[in-house]
């Protein structure tokens, strides 16, 4: 109702003024995706706004081939979603968005929809060409030492602290892509770069608090940019760490939930009966599983400061099925690794999966199911024929299975059912998965203790494990200091195993870029790898050849990669004593009459009747 003001005019007149009462100040606080592109397979896109009740207004727009499709509201009155349909031949341009009440405008936003880049959706993802680099950025190297702490960030750098910010960034990063070429690595895995604002153990990533902004201590999203630019200037593919099955508890939605359910038990926040999840990753395929162990494995919490999230929430599971494609877009990536993947909801991994590969035919996604049994880990692989008819989407996962035969071999001592003979009846079971040649298999990555250490700081086991790693099936990985040999308790220690890269900080007296202050240990580890990284890049067995192992023998390991131009045969000697080998037994794959190039170390080797193997040897032949 309008307000009735006396006004003293003048002191000959006065009079009564109506005044409108003001309206109500609207805002938005937020909109995400804060942009999106033209020419998307997938013609819907839905806008998350928020701000102080701004569910109360009804969005409108105006733009040619773009339409208002809905508008969705959920118990709290801060969240308004927009949904939006775009023409397959929609230009870009920025689309007039406004919010109204009783037909008043009483906000207007210019939304950017963006050109895609050339040749965007046949982009190649990560394959098994390609030798991946893990690393965890705040431990790898420090650019720029100006953003090791920023307003408003909670945790500040302490490098003496083992489990705290160290001040590794971008900038570390890029200044070290002609290091990580020069190894022989054309693909880069960082841990999580997106905004971890938490009082504590913010470094790994693990816990956003922002999907869609890279972490202020590690740079700017337009650096993370950059750096996938200049990554790709070299050869080098940038892979995404993703996480959609929980977020960090200081994550900004955490003070304003957008809805009841937007959270797996959501009541934990309120409550002290707190239920973690049991880890029962079996319980997702196995047909006598109890309905209480496997919802407790979905639904609960990893720890009370990493929520778990409801992808069966529509809102939430467009959402966070558009952030990952928003990433792939912005920073121009080349694969995916979706961490914790069978604790979301499968239905929504699916769909999620789905919804990339789309846009994205030839993209690459691995998927972390961390279980040692292949029936387990073949489930969420694209092409699995399930027996419960669950479809994936997702191309890759990460092999578990064969890291776990491959230490189990290597430590073990030789004997009918013990050593080698677990690695090669593990490599057989291969005929569960759908593509096992699109599998990440590994040595290590940052939640294990290190393989040197492992290994017992045995050389010879260190080299065979590398070989193996790196002229198997699939697509490798190295963890960053594993070309190092950096070593770490043999127990699970994550400040340990995640140490601080020798040379990624000013003054260090170790520096492993340059090579200056390192051990002949460390020496020999590095020469190792780039010698196999830099040959494999031209090794088309490698790359796409066919597989044939045979058995164990003699505490002997040998196995074959081969196409028609090019066979690789590869021999491991456990025994402390050489042994010789019949090359009659390999007749079905060896070629006749060939001499040999051993990779290692560059000598020619005649393959006549026999091959002698070193004590505690291992042989990369390349035959052509």
């Amino acid at each position: 109702m309008p307000l009735l003001v006396w006004s003293a005019c003048s002191l000959l007149l006065c009079s009564f003024f109506a005044v409108s009462a003001p309206a109500k100040s609207y805002q938005i606080e937020r909109l995400e995706p804060a942009n999106w592109w033209a020419g998307m397979q997938h013609s819907q896109l839905q806008l998350l706004v928020y701000g102080k009740d701004i569910a109360q207004l009804t969005p409108g727009l105006s733009y040619h081939g773009v339409s208002l499709t809905g508008v969705e509201r959920t118990a709290n009155p801060n969240y308004l979603f927009v949904n939006l349909s775009l023409a397959a031949d929609v230009q870009p341009g920025d689309i007039a968005l406004h919010f109204s009440l009783n037909g008043e405008t009483l906000l207007s936003h210019s939304y950017p929809l963006l050109q895609r880049r050339e040749a965007s959706a046949k982009r190649l993802g990560f394959n098994p060409a390609d030798v991946i680099y893990l690393l965890t950025p705040d431990r790898f190297a420090n650019g720029n030492p100006a953003n090791d702490n920023m307003p408003g960030m909670h945790e500040q750098a302490n490098r003496n602290n083992e489990h705290g910010r160290h001040g590794g960034d971008l900038a570390g990063m890029q200044n070290a892509l002609p290091y990580i070429a020069d190894m022989g690595f054309t693909a880069i895995w960082p841990t999580p770069l997106t905004e971890n604002n938490q009082s504590a153990y913010s470094y790994h990533g693990y816990a956003a608090t922002d999907l869609y902004n890279i972490d202020a201590r590690f740079g700017t999203n337009s650096q993370y940019r950059d750096f996938v630019a200049a990554a790709n200037s070299k050869g080098i593919k940038v892979i995404q760490d993703i996480i959609l099955n929980h977020i960090g508890s200081e994550h900004w939605w955490l003070k304003d939930l957008p809805d009841n359910n937007w959270l797996n038990n959501q009541s934990f926040l309120t409550s002290t009966a707190f239920i973690g999840t049991n880890h029962n990753r079996s319980t997702v395929q196995d047909p006598y599983a109890s309905l209480v162990d496997s919802t407790q494995f979905t639904d609960g919490w990893f720890v009370d400061t990493m929520p778990d999230l409801n992808q069966r929430h529509p809102l939430l599971a467009t959402y966070l099925i558009q952030n990952s494609i928003w990433w792939v877009e912005y920073a121009n990536l080349a694969g995916i690794r979706e961490d914790t993947y069978s604790y979301a909801d499968k239905a929504f991994l699916s769909e999620w999966a789905r919804r990339i590969m789309l846009e994205y035919p030839n993209f690459n996604i691995v998927g972390e199911e961390w279980s040692p049994n292949p029936l387990i880990v073949s489930y969420w692989q694209r092409g699995k024929q399930n027996r419960d008819d669950y479809v994936s989407h997702t191309p890759s996962m990460l092999d578990f299975p064969l890291y776990d035969a491959l230490l189990k071999a290597l430590i073990s001592e030789e004997s009918w059912n013990g050593g080698w003979i677990s690695l090669y009846e593990m490599l057989s079971n291969d005929h569960v998965y759908a593509d096992p040649f699109n599998l990440v298999t590994f040595e290590g990555n940052h939640d294990t203790a290190r393989i040197f250490s492992l290994l017992n700081e045995d050389m010879n086991l260190y080299r065979m494990a590398i070989s193996y790693l790196l002229t198997m099936r699939g697509i490798p990985q190295l963890f960053y200091g594993t070309e190092i040999a950096m070593q770490s308790l043999k127990v699970r220690d994550d400040g340990k195993v995640r140490a601080d890269f020798p040379g990624g900080w000013a003054g260090d007296k170790v520096n492993a870029f340059s090579g200056n202050g390192l051990n002949s240990t460390q020496k020999s580890a590095q020469q190792l790898v780039k010698a196999l990284l830099n040959w494999r890049k031209t090794a088309s067995a490698i790359h796409s050849g066919k597989l044939m192992h045979f058995a164990p023998d003699n505490g002997t390991y040998t196995y074959f990669r081969y196409n028609d131009s090019q066979t690789v045969m590869v021999v491991m000697n456990k025994q402390l004593q050489p042994v010789a080998l019949d090359l009659a037994r390999f007749n079905e794959v060896l070629p006749q009459g060939k001499n040999a190039t051993e990779v290692i170390t560059g000598k020619n080797i005649k393959l006549d009747k026999q091959l002698t193997v070193p004590a505690r040897g291992t042989l990369v032949l390349d035959i052509r």
